[in-house]
């Protein structure tokens, strides 16, 4: 959790120092623009008028002259150093009093002297400074420019120390933003804290404890699906509980009796004809239960590691009703019960795997025959339809409450009555018309019976 909070922290301060960073840098540099903007307006000013006081006023004398007699009236202008230079682009002139050492002239002065407005910005004589020149003309014509130089110190020492105080407002807000990405890495971190102890808890085997949600956001919904999960183990550990429990009555059941018809049937008072013959077949018939069960729990095995595969082929559906239905018959003649089968005739062929298919419907002719009272009915019927076939099995047997019907297809699931099973018959029966692609449905009501409905596409493939 440290780790996740200390990476909240990092990105939120990351996002804000690039963002602070990026806007000082903005700033300073509007500022930077602004006061040399400021700077240069002015310098333009003055030259601007020192040329056109020049050009109304003196012009009617050279150059040299003007220098010798009116200097004063172009540096009384300004403050800046002032610079007078001719057409050749010497200069003749400086307030200072200095006429530095010259060579080629400054790319301000060639705009000036090609009548244009000349700008410079660079180091004179080891200071930066700021030069603005301009034509000075006579009678139309250049005869020489006028330059204005103003140092930059000041200005850069202004733009200095607006940069302190920038910066110090940005180290103010990285912290103040530090503290706040502190705070709100921890309305994550508080809450995710919490749904991971409640999952430990959870891993340790406690499933009664429930994860509080607090908000219909992503960790909200992780309590919810924690919760979900812990209620789904819950009902499923018990389920498989009640399953270990009642296979483990189911088997204790039939080997009872073998084991005591064996020793029965071992003693020589007992090995009467009659006895034999009823000794025998009650050991075949619970050695055919118990055969039965260990089929059912091997097919559970082999559906929940996913190892069936069905294998196709084209099946007469009147010759597989027609199976059933002797199959059938006798144990509902023998129960008293009213036994149909319905179908039509020239039905085409299914494709589908015939064994997986008989054991699906049988297991729940089977079920509707165990609980069906004697005078019951069983219909077994199948339609055609345009794409699909359609199979129902209905009965008018004791019927399932709707509390229990939406279970009776999960796993290890036996409902009330004294007659289930080990509860994975119809778990079975769903897993395998599922991987035919069909559906199993069922409807049910108290003391009226259940219907079954089973619907395949006739062009059955297998999953995957």
């Amino acid at each position: 959790m440290k780790g996740i909070r200390g990476r909240l922290t990092a990105n939120f301060m990351i996002v804000i120092l690039v963002s602070v960073a990026i806007l000082e840098v903005l700033l300073l540099y509007t500022v930077q623009q602004n006061y040399y903007g400021s700077l240069r307006g002015n310098l333009t000013n003055q030259v601007k008028i020192s040329a056109d006081m020049y050009s109304k006023y003196y012009s009617d004398t050279s150059l040299e002259d003007n220098i010798l007699y009116n200097v004063d009236a172009f540096w009384n202008q300004s403050n800046a150093e002032v610079e007078i230079v001719d057409r050749d682009g010497k200069i003749v002139m400086d307030s200072l009093g200095m006429i530095p050492e010259q060579g080629e002239p400054m790319e301000d002065i060639q705009d000036a002297l090609n009548d244009k407005m000349g700008e410079w910005v660079g180091k004179l004589n080891g200071q930066k400074v700021m030069a603005v020149a301009y034509p000075l003309k006579s009678e139309g014509q250049i005869v020489g420019a006028l330059r204005f130089i103003a140092s930059t110190d000041a200005i850069d020492q202004d733009i200095r120390d607006t940069a302190k105080i920038f910066i110090a407002i940005g180290l103010f807000v990285a912290v103040v933003v530090g503290l706040l990405s502190i705070f709100l890495a921890n309305t994550i971190l508080i809450p995710l804290r919490e749904v991971t102890a409640v999952a430990e808890s959870m891993a340790a085997g406690n499933f009664q404890i429930k994860s509080k949600k607090k908000r219909a956001d992503e960790i909200g919904k992780l309590s919810d699906t924690l919760n979900y999960m812990a209620d789904e183990i819950t009902k499923k550990e018990k389920l498989k509980n009640d399953f270990i429990s009642s296979v483990s009555h189911e088997l204790r059941t039939p080997l009872t009796s073998i084991m005591g018809w064996a020793i029965t049937l071992q003693n020589k008072k007992f090995q009467q004809k009659e006895m034999l013959n009823d000794g025998l077949g009650i050991i075949a018939k619970e050695t055919e239960r118990l055969t039965r069960m260990v089929e059912e729990l091997l097919d559970f095995s082999k559906f929940i590691s996913g190892r069936i595969k069905l294998e196709y082929e084209k099946v007469t559906v009147a010759e597989l009703m027609e199976h059933i239905r002797k199959q059938l018959m006798p144990r509902a003649l023998r129960d008293n019960i009213h036994f149909t089968v319905v179908y039509p005739e020239n039905l085409p062929d299914l494709l589908t795997d015939a064994n997986r298919l008989k054991q699906v419907l049988i297991n729940i002719l089977d079920n509707a025959l165990n609980f069906t009272a004697a005078g019951g009915t069983v219909s077994f019927q199948a339609e055609l339809g345009e794409i699909e076939y359609t199979f129902t099995i209905a009965d008018s047997g004791c019927g399932i409450a709707a509390e229990e019907l939406p279970m009776v297809k999960e796993k290890f699931y036996k409902g009330k009555s004294s007659r289930s099973q080990n509860g994975i018959g119809l778990s079975i029966c769903e897993e395998i018309v599922s991987l035919m692609k069909g559906r199993l449905e069922i409807s049910s009501e108290v003391n009226v019976g259940t219907t079954v409905v089973i619907t395949l596409p006739r062009e059955a493939r297998a999953n995957g």
